[in-house]
């Protein structure tokens, strides 16, 4: 260690502490928020400034963006070359300003996302309305600060007559904060702007009169005005923007046309997204997509199929697609130095604020130019006034110094005065020239009274911001781009879409279709059913529900997964069609199943998810309750709904209240009955609880119902086609984790037990067999029995053939198509589509 130095122990938490804050608060205040009075970050300023100090003005010639960006490296910004290019090529790109800063020649990037030319080939100058942005910069307007090295000044701020903030908007990344503020009408910002000047007490419903909506370069549709207003009010919110597009026909064929994208959406990225969701069939209806953009504007080609519906194509695209985006607003900028969160009154409030110090201090260094001037002006009169004796003044004089000071002595001058007579020229002496000296003197006198009355009253000053702002609106006012959807919002493809009954059916080999409810016919106990789905070699339909198209679903897998999906996202097929497989809709794992669905309502409901519950059961007889409330957010890739042990799967999964009772049926045919309640609500990721014990190692669950209506009865259906109908207090309720009471008495002509069902009168059933075959029943058919018979028959079976699953439906009286005589349900006709049909003679 050198002589004189000294080590000095700094403890590292508080040094990394303080280093980092150190940090943090520099990219806050010097880098990446703007400031509320002129609208610009650092960066932006110092091109502006150093445009304005090299004098490549909107009047005069072009000159090279190296040179440029030369200068502002050299003086004021000693960061990287390309932080600089690329904030100026930023200023002179029309889709990215609403008001374009800066006037660039060249190649300055494309709405494609095209690389601008390097700043060797590219050339700019300002735009008039940045020197706006500098007026009065030269009047002592406001602060400077010496630049990194100490050489030179450079503004604070700029004395901007532009609400640049709101017109333009900013975007940044800080430290532990962010800022994103939209684009706005010069013309209503302005009109907003005086608003608050003729009326402090305005509120932001009253500024939101003048400023209706942010305005993007871009165009486009504000869609839904939620968002917006929020985002006025708070300096939060969240703005759906929607691509403008028309429908137009030629030669026969449809066209949806795009004119307007989204604020700063890609253009190529997008269609290359599309094309490729489109030839995945995520998206339907698109046979083309051409871009046919031009110098002359914009225009993306989608052609239609013939037999596509534009609304719902088109809905489609605004969903999958960046057509449709949000915009965050979130209004975070310097005041004094400092971050904060504004509203809309409140980033006005400082503009003006601005703009009256600004004025404040022109007016005071024009008055101190104009009473200098009078000053001058005076001496020069008394000098004319006395001309000859001036003159054999200074002639008697051996110097300029001597001359001074007897002007001085003589006439009472001050030493200014008397540089001034000195230095006059001969023409001065002229009698036209002392008429423009009192002319100038009375005009100056008049001026000095007038900027005296700007400083003496409020008014005149606001006045003046006023007038200066109307005057900047009649300059650089355009119409809006943007044009805003009120009745917006939440619309999507749902609203094109009837809400209609459906039948989800689902195969064993896990393919997955939505069906219209009355393409099922109800046939009478015994019949033989109708041919349900044509399915692949071995495989057979295993699960059938009913739904609506609008309900959101929740798929439940055997390995205890999550997986969410609109009702309206399965692909819609006929009685006959296989559908499509679960693993293309769902990120499902190979080996995986979906054993369980639920139906829910809006899972943005807060009430409704916090108040319903979902129980789920396993093959080895565990259950689980969880509130619905921990669902509402799955992820592509699913979530974890329950842990399933190694020798375990998921069987069921119910949707409750809360209050109801629990049925677990096992296939010995023996089942439990217990209130929901006995089981705790526990997080996602939990195991459960014992529900039932198992006879045996062989002996599993094979259904779970949840009893909210305690008028209901319970179904069981064995796998040789035999069930019965019981009333559900034949079941006494035990606690959780028994044996469970005898449900059906399972022999050899039953089979094993194969599902459970709680049932009503207004229901039907559908029971489904291994080879695929489904019937139809009405629930008020069936007689109720006790609970330890062995039941009716309630399907024929033919050969080994063997009941796979049973699902209810909700009765149709409009869709019933009776049998005459039940006893001819044996005698099957084929039809020439190959549908096996019930015969009756009567058709």
């Amino acid at each position: 260690m050198a002589e004189g130095e000294k080590l000095i122990p700094i403890n590292i938490e508080d040094e990394m502490k303080s280093a980092y804050i150190d940090y943090s608060m520099s990219v806050i205040v010097s880098r990446a928020l703007p400031d509320v009075r002129d609208g610009l970050k650092p960066v932006h300023r110092r091109v502006l400034y150093g445009m304005y100090e090299l004098g490549v003005l909107s009047n005069r010639s072009y000159k090279k963006s190296a040179r440029i960006v030369g200068e502002v490296l050299g003086k004021f910004h000693p960061h990287g070359d390309s932080s600089v290019y690329d904030t100026m090529v930023r200023m002179a790109q029309e889709w990215s300003m609403r008001y374009m800063l800066v006037d660039g020649q060249g190649n300055f990037g494309s709405v494609d996302g095209d690389s601008p030319a390097a700043m060797r080939y590219t050339e700019a100058r300002m735009r008039k309305i940045s020197e706006d942005m500098l007026a009065d910069i030269d009047k002592e307007t406001v602060d400077t600060q010496l630049n990194f090295d100490d050489s030179l000044k450079e503004p604070v701020v700029l004395p901007t007559r532009i609400p640049n903030l709101l017109v333009n908007g900013a975007s940044g990344i800080a430290v532990g904060m962010a800022t994103n503020m939209a684009p706005h009408n010069l013309s209503e910002v302005i009109d907003g702007t005086v608003a608050y000047i003729d009326d402090h007490d305005i509120e932001v419903e009253g500024l939101m009169e003048h400023i209706k909506a942010p305005d993007f370069p871009t165009g486009g549709i504000i869609y839904g005005y939620d968002g917006v207003r929020e985002a006025f009010k708070t300096g939060r919110g969240r703005i759906m923007m929607r691509a403008k597009s028309t429908l137009e026909e030629i030669n026969g064929k449809e066209f949806l046309v795009v004119t307007e994208i989204p604020y700063q959406v890609n253009k190529a990225d997008m269609i290359k997204k599309t094309a490729d969701l489109v030839n995945e069939k995520k998206i339907e209806g698109i046979s083309l997509i051409r871009d046919e953009s031009d110098r002359n504007g914009m225009r993306i080609v989608y052609q239609l199929k013939r037999d596509a519906i534009p609304n719902i194509v088109l809905n489609t695209l605004y969903k999958h697609t960046a057509l449709q985006t949000s915009f965050s607003v979130n209004n975070i900028a310097l005041v004094n130095g400092r971050p904060e969160m504004l509203n809309l009154k409140d980033i006005i409030i400082h503009f003006v604020e601005h703009r009256h110090e600004v004025v404040v201090r022109r007016t005071e260094f024009e008055l101190k130019k104009a009473e200098d001037r009078a000053h001058i002006l005076e001496g020069l009169i008394i000098a004319s006034d006395n001309i000859d004796e001036v003159i054999a003044l200074i002639r008697s004089s051996n110097n300029a110094e001597e001359a001074r000071n007897k002007l001085i002595e003589r006439f009472e001058l001050s030493d200014l005065q008397a540089k001034a007579i000195v230095e006059m020229r001969l023409r001065q002496l002229t009698g036209l020239e002392q008429d423009k000296l009192r002319a100038e003197y009375d005009d100056i006198l008049e001026t000095i009274k007038d900027l005296k009355d700007i400083l003496a009253r409020k008014e005149r000053r606001m006045q003046v911001i006023k007038d200066e702002l109307l005057e900047v609106k009649e300059k650089y006012g355009d119409p809006r781009r943007s044009t805003i959807e009120y009745s917006g919002g939440d619309l999507s493809i749902e609203d094109m879409i009837p809400d209609e009954r459906v039948v989800i059916t689902i195969s064993h080999a896990g393919y997955i279709k939505r069906t219209s409810l009355t393409e099922y016919k109800t046939q009478n106990r015994g019949g033989v059913g109708q041919k349900g789905s044509n399915t692949r070699n071995e495989d057979f339909l295993e699960y059938l529900f009913s739904g609506t198209n609008h309900q959101y679903m929740l798929f439940f897998t055997q390995k205890g997964k999550c997986f969410w999906m609109r009702v309206y996202e399965i692909p819609e097929g006929s009685k006959a069609s296989k559908g499509r497989a679960i693993q293309n809709l769902i990120n499902i794992d190979p080996d995986d199943k979906v054993k369980a669905f639920i139906c829910t309502q809006d899972l943005k409901d807060e009430e409704y998810v916090n108040n319903h519950f979902v129980i789920m059961a396993t093959k080895k007889g565990q259950v689980k309750k969880t509130s619905l409330e921990q669902y509402s957010r799955p992820r592509t890739n699913g979530i974890n709904a329950i842990t399933i042990k190694d020798d375990d799967e998921l069987l069921e999964a119910k949707l409750t209240n809360g209050d109801s009772q629990v049925m677990l049926a096992v296939r010995s045919g023996k089942a439990i009955r217990f209130e929901e309640n006995k089981t705790r609500p526990m997080g996602r990721n939990a195991s459960g609880v014992r529900g039932i014990r198992l006879a045996d190692d062989n002996d599993e669950v094979v259904g779970m119902i949840a009893v909210e209506n305690l008028e209901s009865d319970i179904l069981v259906v064995s796998e040789n086609g035999y069930g019965k109908r019981s009333s559900l207090e034949d079941y006494r309720i035990t606690n959780r984790g028994g044996k469970g009471v005898k449900t059906i008495s399972i022999t050899e002509k039953t089979g094993s037990l194969v599902a459970i069902k709680n049932v009503s009168d207004l229901e039907d059933i559908m029971i489904i067999n291994r080879s695929g075959i489904v019937i139809r029943m009405e629930v008020a058919n069936l007689r109720v029995m006790g609970r330890a018979t062995q039941g009716v028959k309630l399907i024929n079976l033919k050969g080994k053939d063997a009941i796979a699953a049973v699902a209810k439906v909700l009765h149709d009286e409009d869709d019933v198509e009776l049998m005459d005589d039940p006893e001819k349900a044996d005698t099957t006709d084929e039809n020439p589509s190959g549908t096996t049909i019930a015969d009756d003679s009567e058709e």
